[in-house]
């Protein structure tokens, strides 16, 4: 062979740019004018066309290599990768291996593929092009992960169709048997890409390839699938790439570049010749097809995980535990590796699922007690769950039952966690459904480089940030709400804010939130941006600027929100939205402010003579004490309550429980820890001290609770277990260490620390304690716990919880029945914020 020979020979297995033109086989008459027909005058579009394209180069390809091989044996044209799979965009390239049986036939084979690369190259069209034997290729695929995966597409298309078929079935086999190390490998890679393209969702100039939620994307799974190891959910994944590619399509076209940046120059064109009636319909388009195939992806990759670590046996193993007397825990016979979560949700092989006996059909709140749950526990909500609390959802009453609103702020409050489990949600268009405003945020782009999110997930961004924020406010689930709804106006022509109060009135109500509440949320939503626009552009020294907050606001607790909420919003939108500079100047307005409101609030006191700590107690509080007081013994009431008060026949919810005995040391602690025993929930609380026949003190103490999963305790049975502990023949303390000790340990979501303060001015009569944290069984008795080591005697206490949230107030005294002095109270509020860390 001549050196010419040589060095065409070696052009020609060398997958680099092209060498000067020699001479070469005459192209087949008529290819690139009916390319160009095809692509500027055919009506077909869309996969029609990708398909008519790819066969058209089919034909010109084989006829190229029926000319060129004269006759050569042992060698096969293959498409790989997007060709191989018939995806032709208009300025795709083509990548093609020449496959050929090893042997002396190097330089015809060397030959052939110099006159095949160059027609194509002479057509002004990229070729990634390789010429292997088969032992090599396989050798290459096994050596690089990409190459491998172009091989998992490879198609016949002229020449010997068994080396074809060797090449597929052996490079499948080696894929399969690989699995284990390849597909982490894989997922590495996705990341990575992730990382550095970013989502193609949110993205306003997305990478319609590379962008997580892309192309590539769709590639891995069909990897995925061809291991055999997991396969992606195919619900709406097809018509996903469909979309993608027609846009990358149309881009090439409108462009005349092989681009799969979708430009903000480019989107008015591209949505013109797709006959979409804008660029923000097409982004939202394009940001829903990438978030099929960005949920697909996490359940998919999801799945990998699982199955890799079952087959290393390192995959944990849940239990399922019946709960006996006093809510002790013993393993089921027999039953499934489950652990419960909540009424009718369990955890297995780490998701949120349904429990057996779980009816979404006859319990609306079913769905979001489910998203709750898995957001809380830091587990994703299974796919399968998902789907079938879609298909068998039951519309929620309204106004929505209480249970309902608060597990809505269960989920927000998770914080991060909550992200996925909203996802899952939004898969399934359980979201829109329970939201119907939702839909017209859902996708929408934000054409504002200081976002970084559309509104729809800016909003669920905002809830994750103003769920750090929740020991700030006294009020967190109406700052959650808020959140999850301030910029809902965004969806609607006008002033987003004033449209947004005016929706955020009508879902709030929807909710079930009593109309003060509405109010606030109203009020919060109309001026979520009044703190950073006027702490930036106002005179903070001037009166009237503080005039203008104050007059909003008008309480301390609502500026505290707002101050919370314009926080979280702007966390965020994005880093250049908030700064030190901006978070001192907010800060010190709403210092200001909050000052100028507890000076008119002190004004208005003034003068008043005190009143009783706490409310009129109820009358089946004054009965139990007066009989409580002549017996010297506790005296108990159990009362069923349904959620909807109105309906006599909806199922029982929860119980109120009254308890009234004389005055003891311990009260609070012992019986909270008896109810958690028994895994109930509180709901609310209160504790009133009352003598009502002049015999002596007695606590009456009512409860509301509802069980945490499961049926209902027997009443005798928990009358029974308040009596033991009290009359100390029952060790409530160690029974709830022994039963934190052998429960699941779970990741669990990450709550903002536990904070106790001292409120000003609570209470002429005595001290008042605000203990905010993250509602946990047994926290109420934990709570009763510290108070107790620190001496002082609680006269009062107030309990609510709200969503995920425990925000309790305890009226305090010392020993002497007296308020506290200001050093003493700040030092049992940190002692008590110490035992709760």
């Amino acid at each position: 062979m001549t050196d010419r020979q040589q060095a065409q020979a070696q052009a020609a297995l060398n997958p680099t740019n092209p060498p000067p033109s020699t001479d070469r086989a005459p192209e087949p008459s008529g290819y690139a004018a009916q390319r160009l027909h095809l692509l500027r005058e055919d009506p077909r579009t869309g996969a029609a066309r990708r398909a008519a394209l790819s066969e058209l180069t089919d034909r010109w390809l084989a006829g190229l290599f029926s000319t060129a091989a004269d006759g050569l044996t042992g060698v096969a044209l293959v498409a790989v990768g997007g060709y191989g799979r018939g995806e032709l965009s208009p300025r795709s390239d083509l990548d093609l291996l020449l496959l050929h049986e090893g042997g002396p036939g190097g330089p015809a084979v060397a030959q052939l593929a110099e006159q095949i690369w160059y027609p194509v190259w002479d057509n002004g069209i990229a070729l990634d092009h390789s010429v292997r034997d088969l032992g090599t290729a396989r050798k290459v695929a096994a050596a690089d992960l990409k190459v491998q995966l172009g091989l998992l597409d490879a198609r016949h298309l002229a020449g010997d169709p068994g080396l074809t078929a060797s090449l597929r079935s052996s490079v499948l086999a080696d894929w399969r048997s690989a699995a284990a190390s390849r597909l982490p490998e894989l997922h590495t890679l996705c990341r990575e890409r992730a990382e550095r393209h970013g989502e193609l969702s949110f993205l306003l100039e997305p990478d319609l390839k590379e962008a997580r939620g892309g192309l590539r994307d769709l590639t891995a799974l069909d990897a995925v699938a061809a291991s055999w190891i997991a396969d992606a959910p195919r619900a709406g994944l097809e018509a996903a790439g469909a979309r993608l590619r027609d846009v990358r399509d149309t881009l090439h076209l409108a462009t005349g570049r092989a681009t799969d940046r979708l430009s903000l120059q480019d989107q008015d064109q591209v949505a013109a010749e797709l006959g979409v009636l804008d660029a923000d319909i097409l982004l939202r388009q394009v940001y829903e097809a990438a978030r099929t195939v960005a949920y697909a992806s996490d359940v998919t990759w999801r799945e990998v995980e699982r199955v890799l670590r079952s087959r290393s046996g390192k995959l944990r193993r849940s239990t399922r535990f019946s709960f006996g007397s006093a809510g002790r825990a013993a393993p089921a016979r027999g039953a499934a590796l489950r652990s419960p979560l909540a009424e009718g949700v369990v955890e297995q092989d780490g998701e949120a699922v349904l429990a057996a006996t779980a009816r979404p059909a006859t319990d609306p709140v079913l769905p979001l007690r489910a998203a709750a749950a898995a957001a809380q526990a830091g587990l994703p909500l299974s796919p399968s769950t998902a789907r079938r609390l879609a298909a068998e959802y039951r519309p929620m009453p309204v106004p929505w039952p209480d249970e309902a609103r608060e597990q809505l702020v269960t989920l927000l409050g998770a914080g991060e966690s909550a992200i996925p489990v909203w996802e899952a949600l939004e898969a399934e268009g359980l979201v829109a459904r329970l939201l119907p405003d939702w839909e017209r945020v859902r996708c929408r782009p934000q054409r504002n480089a200081v976002h970084r999110w559309t509104v729809d997930r800016h909003l669920v961004e905002t809830a994750v940030r103003a769920a750090a924020l929740t020991r700030r406010v006294a009020r967190p689930d109406l700052l959650l709400v808020a959140a999850l709804l301030h910029d809902i106006g965004k969806g609607w022509p006008g002033d987003h804010s004033e449209a947004g109060e005016v929706i955020t009135r009508d879902v709030a109500a929807r909710l079930g939130f009593p109309k003060a509440d509405v109010d606030t949320l109203s009020l919060l939503v109309r001026h979520h941006l009044l703190l950073v626009d006027t702490a930036t552009r106002r005179d903070l020294d001037d009166p009237a600027t503080l005039a203008t907050i104050t007059s909003v606001v008008g309480s301390v607790g609502v500026l505290e929100l707002l101050h919370a909420l314009t926080e979280a919003d702007a966390l965020a939108t994005g880093p250049a939205a908030w700064s030190s500079w901006r978070a001192a100047l907010v800060g010190d307005l709403a210092q200001r402010a909050a000052a100028d409101l507890e000076a008119a609030a002190r004004d208005d006191e003034a003068g008043r003579a005190p009143g009783p700590v706490g409310s009129e107690p109820s009358a089946e509080e004054e009965r139990l004490a007066v009989e409580a007081a002549r017996t010297d013994g506790p005296v108990l009431s159990l009362r069923a309550e349904s959620e909807q008060a109105s309906d006599p026949t909806s199922e029982p919810m929860g119980v109120t429980l009254t308890l009234a005995l004389p005055e003891r040391p311990a009260v609070l602690p012992t019986v909270a820890g008896v109810l958690a025993l028994h895994r109930l929930t509180v709901r609310a609380a209160a504790i009133r001290e009352l003598d009502p026949i002049g015999a002596g003190p007695v606590l009456a103490l009512t409860w509301q609770v509802a069980a945490e999963f499961g049926e209902l305790p027997e009443a005798a049975r928990l009358r029974a277990d308040i009596r033991r502990a009290l009359d100390g023949g029952l060790d409530v303390t160690r029974r709830l260490a022994e039963r934190d000790a052998s429960a699941p340990r779970r990741r669990g979501s990450t709550a903002p620390p536990p904070r106790v303060t001292v409120a000003a001015g609570g209470s002429a009569s005595a001290t008042v304690l605000e203990v905010r944290a993250h509602d946990a069984p047994g926290l109420l008795h934990r709570i009763g716990r510290a108070l107790e080591a620190t001496g002082v005697r609680v006269r009062t206490a107030r309990i609510s919880t709200l969503g995920a949230d425990a925000v309790d107030a305890f009226y305090v005294t010392g020993p002497d029945g007296r308020p506290l002095p200001r050093e003493r109270a700040v030092e049992v509020a940190r002692s008590v914020e110490r035992a709760l860390s």
